[in-house]
């Protein structure tokens, strides 16, 4: 195992002065006046986040053994029933909080500010989302840094969701989707934004906790409901969605029960235009005009034809050679030059999406306390996802494709604006989706005050479990060459290229004919178990903290191909029955498959239940399995000081995460498919120090530096082992040495509290981080590969005997390494909430606005982080009396890098995402005096049909366009 301490003996020295500090302040601070589980800088009936920045699933925040009162709200999140309550909620928490936090609150039982927890998270100053192409939010991204480095936790446990993201994402990092958990069972989002030794490492941008509801969050008998129906404009049709959440506790205020159910159904529908990449000509020597060689750049795939085929379309005559001298006559004003880089898309084609979302959610929770000295819970959560949606595109053919140009025109940087194509090609893409989501969270656990109440002990355990399907088989039929088919090309405006074709698309007769098909699914499984346990000697705003905690989580995919055999099928079918029978007029402007009649023909069903196992998913992951075992312990001490009147906090000490990764995966080796094992450890000390000082009674001044982890991508290191040449000496496999990414942070701010729930606050921050990856090279013996050497080939065997054997014989082993560069994030998070009662009674403003920047530092390959604006912030306009309420949001996130540079074999093509916008309403009145209070409810979300458009390096090379059109929310919900 690797030990690596902090790189300064400061991080040591700091750690153990403040150690020893807390405990001079916890012994001289303790007063008969109070109880040393009281922390009298809190409301005494409400609960926020603790001083320390420990996590409020198992800390106990005004609990006196003393008062029976206060016992009841031990460890609870208490809940509001009003919009401006929960901010009120926040504004506290982040004042009690020694830490740089951010917290969302639930306004009641079932009742969160969004309908998706990843939207509640997005109104966190720093916090950005990615969004499928529907719009709904999926992950979250915090200060600069993809979502891999964000750490998400479920009631302080380490959360995992064995799904692949939105429709075009192939998540198999760290990433976890947002969309599987219902708002209605939660009452607290916590957003940490710098570390405490007590924290689960992992998360180098942040750690996301997410808090469910438990009965003494809103003790007494309540059943609270909702139903609401849903309308997006694309599919235009309305959708359920509706809870029922059931909470009780006795009169005695010892036990208490949480049960709810969730489920909803909504529109998966989207319209949008895809290009699949860009590409270059591939010219050849007589059509440079040079006797030999080429003219074009590398990575090209257009491949214009060698002479003029017959039926090319346009008036072209069969047979003219199609040499330098036509090109430059069939295309005036263009130079060799011009034509040899000229940009079109890979495969231009308009798509459509068009299925349902439906989600089901069920939970239970239940707390025991026997005495003021004692309490217990045990959570439990089910959750499962399904979509079926039928997504289909019709692609003009230009990667591998043998378009003719003529007329065609291009801009300073290349790229067509406009042309004629003779001799074009088009595919249909039919992809049926089924995918389906399951998800259960068990987490028992409890707080106990020992003695006279100075002592306290935290525990919990957890076992989790997630499991993903996908299953996407694609059915692609092509129209022929030689069919007179020729495009017009139009560039110069727009979104996205408008293509229009000489022929009707949506023509059963055609000439349809078959082009593949592909039965290729998915599974992924994760596996969480652990428990932690916490030890504290003293009060929640003085003490010394110590404790530990075991993580078990494991991840895997695999991949299953039978694409050949449904191929052979396929074209039986069709050889018997011809594709008059499967193909008809489609409702897109293209035509459709008959799929569940080509299915039926072709026993499609047993074909797909016994795909054999392969090496990568459709979706580009690698199959494989990784099991991450972790024990940390940490030392942790809280004091707070009064230094003339100022009170200063402080919360510090060192956290020790020491783990055994062991790391799986299918290759194929000669001819077979082989499981091959790989093992790493490492181990790291990670320091943190936060302090808060009073510098007036309403200016809080914030001072943080920290060292934070985030392990490396599963996906670089899962084998994956394939051999280039016979002798076995050259080799790519993933890298099971990989380390984590090591981050050294630093924060600087402070807020000033105007009053009520209004504040302004400013934050600093900067991080140091490395362990990015580039491709490598390492010489491994061959015996440390993870492979059974009676797996290769005869002649393979042979030439690592010569070489010394199996122990001696070094292979070339091509491989993801830790690069030597460091990068280097610096932003500011300003943020305003602010109460206008003096304008209007109830009306009030939140803004907040980011920004980041990124740097390489030092020597080596540059890192880069993507996939992040640089600009974002968040403005919403809320007004609260009279029993009505009224919120306007808006929410900008800048145009930004979304991939690194080398696409589609291009060097400096590389995918852009566009600046967006979205504005969303929400309103509703609750008519008081009728049985259940029942609130009527209205949510608008994405008003302005805001779009989602992409592009490769150029702004007029669009990449992906996506119209996912406004959702519109009636509803009602109450309690009884």
């Amino acid at each position: 195992m690797q030990a690596r301490i902090a790189r300064t003996v400061l991080s040591h020295a700091l750690s153990l002065a403040l150690l020893g500090a807390v405990g001079a302040a916890q012994a001289q601070e303790a007063t008969p006046s109070q109880t040393p589980s009281q922390d009298q800088t809190q409301p005494p009936k409400k609960t926020t986040a603790p001083a320390n920045g420990q996590n409020t699933t198992n800390t106990s925040n005004a609990a006196s053994p003393a008062s029976p009162e206060q016992s009841k709200t031990l460890g609870a999140v208490n809940v509001s029933g009003s919009y401006r309550n929960s901010i009120q909620f926040q504004t506290d928490a982040k004042r009690d909080a020694t830490n740089v936090t951010d917290s969302v609150y639930a306004e009641d039982i079932g009742k969160f500010p969004d309908t998706n927890i990843a939207e509640s998270l997005n109104r966190v100053p720093g916090v950005q989302l990615t969004r499928d192409v529907d719009g709904e939010g999926v992950n979250v991204q915090i200060r600069g840094l993809g979502t891999d480095f964000t750490k998400i936790m479920l009631n302080g446990d380490q959360l995992a969701v064995a799904s692949a993201g939105g429709l075009n994402s192939q998540n198999q990092n760290r990433e976890v989707d947002l969309d599987l958990l219902p708002t209605e069972f939660f009452t607290q989002l916590t957003v940490n934004k710098t570390p405490t030794p007590s924290m689960t490492e992992g998360g180098v941008a942040g750690v996301v906790d997410m808090r469910t509801t438990r009965p003494f969050d809103n003790p007494g008998t309540h059943l609270t409901y909702s139903a609401q129906g849903s309308y997006n404009s694309i599919g235009k049709d309305t959708k359920p969605r509706g809870s029922l959440i059931g909470s009780w506790t006795n009169k005695e205020g010892t036990f208490g029960a949480t049960v709810g159910y969730t489920a909803s159904r909504s529109d998966y529908d989207v319209k949008g235009f895809e290009t699949v990449g860009w590409t270059t000509p591939q010219l050849t020597a007589a059509q440079c005009g040079t006797a030999a060689g080429h003219c074009s750049p590398a990575g090209g795939s257009w491949v214009i034809p060698g002479t003029v085929p017959a039926n090319a379309g346009l008036g072209l005559t069969q047979g003219q050679v199609i040499n330098n001298a036509w090109l430059l006559a069939n295309n005036p004003g263009l130079t060799t030059s011009q034509i040899a880089n000229a940009l079109i898309p890979r495969l231009g084609r308009d798509a459509y999406t068009d299925g349902t979302n439906d989600h089901q959610s069920a939970m239970a929770s239940f707390e025991w306390r026997p005495s003021d000295a004692a309490h217990f819970y045990l959570d439990t959560l089910f959750s499962q996802k399904e979509k079926h949606f039928d997504r289909l595109d019709m692609n003009l053919v230009g990667r591998s494709g043998q378009l003719i140009p003529t007329d065609m025109q291009v801009d300073q940087n290349n790229v067509v604006t406009q042309a004629n194509f003779a001799n074009a090609q088009y595919f249909l893409e039919d992809r049926p989706y089924d995918q389906h989501t399951k998800f259960y969270n068990i987490n028992p656990g409890g707080t106990l005050l020992l003695g006279d109440g100075d002592w306290k002990v935290d525990f919990q355990a957890y076992t989790q479990r997630s499991w993903y399907r996908q299953y996407a088989p694609s059915i692609d039929v092509q129209t022929p060459l030689n069919q007179n088919i020729s495009v017009n090309y139009n560039n110069t405006g727009g979104a996205y290229p408008t293509i229009t074709p000489s022929v009707d698309l949506n023509d059963p007769n055609l000439g349809w004919q078959y082009y593949r098909v592909n039965i290729q699914n998915e599974t992924r499984t994760t596996d969480n178990k652990g428990t932690r346990w916490d030890l504290q000697w003293g009060d929640d705003s003085n003490n010394l903290r110590t404790g530990i905690a075991y993580d078990d989580v494991t991840r895997e995919i695999k991949a299953y191909d039978n694409s050949a055999a449904w191929a052979t099928a396929v074209n039986a079918a069709v050889g018997a029955n011809g594709w008059g029978k499967y193909i008809t007029p489609g409702k897109d402007g293209f035509i459709a498959i008959n799929y569940a009649q080509l299915m039926a023909d072709t026993n499609y069903d047993y074909l797909n239940a016994t795909a054999p196992l392969t090496t990568a998913a459709a979706s580009g992951a690698n199959a494989g399995n990784i099991e991450e075992r972790t024990w940390a312990w940490y030392l942790e001490g809280n004091g707070k000081w009064d230094l003339d009147g100022h009170e200063l906090r402080v919360n510090g000490g060192v956290r020790h995460a020491a783990t055994d990764q062991t790391i799986a995966g299918p290759s194929t080796i000669g001819t077979q498919l082989q499981y091959i094992t790989l093992k790493n450890s490492y181990g790291y000390y990670l320091p943190s120090f936060n302090a808060a000082f009073n510098a007036t009674d309403d200016v809080i001044l914030r001072l943080a530096a920290s060292r934070s982890l985030t392990r490396p991508d599963p996906s670089a290191m899962v084998p994956n082992t394939n051999f280039s040449d016979p002798a076995a000496e050259i080799a790519t496999q993933g890298n099971p040495k990989l380390a984590p990414y090591l981050s050294t942070n630093l924060d600087f701010g402070g807020e000033w509290y105007t009053g009520n729930e209004g504040y302004l606050a400013l934050d600093l921050f900067g991080k140091r981080i490395n362990g990015f990856t580039v491709n490598g090279t390492n010489l491994i013996p061959f015996d440390q590969l993870g492979i059974p050497f009676a797996s290769l080939t005869d002649t393979q065997q042979q030439a690592i005997n010569l070489r010394g054997g199996p122990s001696q014989a070094e292979v070339q082993v091509t491989q993801q390494v830790n690069a030597d560069g460091t990068l280097f994030i610096k932003g500011a998070e300003a943020n305003w909430v602010q109460p206008l009662d003096f304008v209007v009674k109830g009306l009030g403003v939140q803004a907040n606005y980011t920004v980041t920047s990124q740097k390489n530092i030092g020597a080596g390959v540059p890192a880069q982080a993507i996939g992040v604006s640089p600009h974002t912030y968040n403005a919403t306009a809320y007004w609260e009396n009279y029993g009505a309420m009224v919120r306007l949001s808006y929410t900008w996130n800048s145009a930004q890098i979304s991939s690194t540079a080398n696409q589609n074999g291009l060097p400096f093509a590389q995918i852009k995402t566009d600046a967006r916008g979205q504005l969303d309403l929400s309103a509703s009145y609750q008519f008081a005096d009728v049985i259940s209070k029942p609130t009527v409810t209205l949510n608008a979300i994405n008003l302005t049909k805001a779009n989602f458009r992409q592009t490769i390096t150029y702004n007029n090379a669009a990449y992906s366009y996506y119209t996912p059109g406004y959702t519109i929310m009636l509803g009602v919900r109450g309690t009884f």
